[in-house]
């Protein structure tokens, strides 16, 4: 029984644009002491696990391997999709590539976890749950009402619900209910019990994945199979349904850092807190900035692009993205 960690390095970060874009998303820019956030995560889950499995796309490949190799780590595996698929099936793949008494701790790459201690007496109580079988989510202590992240409802290690992003007003009645924990996107469980799973809830993920990953060339699995998978999440496909799950509650300090609202949040609390100036997020890097008589603002400057915003609008990034998209695709 092997403990792999299963690095899941996709997504572009549209929330964080223009820090963040395609050539170069969220998880491989290195502003925190000088790390990126892949870098981050496969450190910090090295000590805890015998070997590390990369889940990427082929465009960030050599970004991927280039940030594993600067930080000294070379002997790992990998799988890079085509066509991204969503996590239910990108950790299929991870799992039909162990074996099936492996235990897989399933990482985003694009998350932040402070606190080493608390984090890994959470992973090894995941670990100890995953070996009797159970499919395990972590949930994290909420300390704000966020209408970023998912909620889990539980009792103990026990989930009694999932729950979607919610409203301001719904947030803030999860805090004071004390019962709901955010979802942070990390599991844990044996690659066999995933498997089995995801054949009885979503047969047609299971098998659709499974002929993907037998018709892999060199660590690249077909464009032509991946599409035939169909596109859902671990949360819907598999941890809704389940009659196994059970949830740790990690009182770590965690942020998926996925807007500018939790990076300001993030450089705020720290003692790297060099981009906050007067209560300003500025990462502009080669450009000098002055702010006169405002507060909570959010400047971005990469490449050729600049964003300016009151922190309380980051959620609204997406949609300046999307509108991107179409009109100037060369800018994202």
């Amino acid at each position: 029984m092997k403990k792999i960690h299963v690095l899941l390095s996709g997504g572009s970060g549209s929330r964080l644009w223009p820090l963040s874009t395609k050539a170069v998303p969220k998880q491989y820019i290195p502003i925190f002491g000088n790390k990126s956030l892949l870098q981050l995560a496969a450190l910090k889950n090295q000590g805890v696990c015998d070997s590390l499995l990369l889940i990427g796309n082929v465009g960030n490949e050599e970004l991927a391997g280039a940030s594993l190799k600067d930080i000294n780590i070379t002997g790992y595996s990998k799988l890079m999709e085509t066509v991204g698929r969503n996590t239910a099936a990108a950790i299929a793949f991870a799992a039909f590539s162990a074996g099936r008494e492996d235990l897989l701790l399933v990482t985003p790459s694009d998350h932040i976890i402070d606190d080493d201690i608390l984090y890994y007496s959470a992973v090894e109580r995941a670990f100890a749950l995953a070996a009797d079988n159970y499919l395990v989510t972590f949930g994290i202590k909420p300390n704000k009402p966020e209408t970023g992240y998912g909620y889990i409802k539980h009792s103990g290690e026990n989930v009694l619900s999932f729950h979607e992003k919610p409203d301001l007003s719904t947030a803030e009645n999860f805090i004071q209910s004390g019962d709901y924990l955010w979802n942070s996107g990390i599991f844990c469980f044996k690659a066999g019990v995933y498997l089995d799973e995801l054949k009885k809830y979503r047969p047609d993920i299971y098998e659709a994945s499974l002929k993907c990953v037998e018709s892999q060339s060199d660590n690249c699995l077909p464009r032509e199979e991946s599409l035939d998978i169909p596109s859902e999440s671990i949360d819907y496909a598999v941890m809704e349904k389940s009659d196994k799950i059970k949830v740790v509650e990690g009182n770590f300090r965690w942020s998926d850092l996925g807007s500018y609202e939790s990076l300001y949040d993030y450089f705020n609390g720290s003692t790297e807190n060099s981009y906050i100036n007067n209560q300003n997020l500025i990462i502009a890097d080669g450009l000098h900035v002055e702010i006169i008589g405002l507060t909570d603002i959010v400047v971005v400057k990469n490449n050729n692009s600049l964003l300016i915003l009151p922190k309380k609008d980051s959620q609204e990034v997406k949609k300046v993205y999307t509108n991107l998209e179409k009109l100037l695709p060369d800018l994202i």
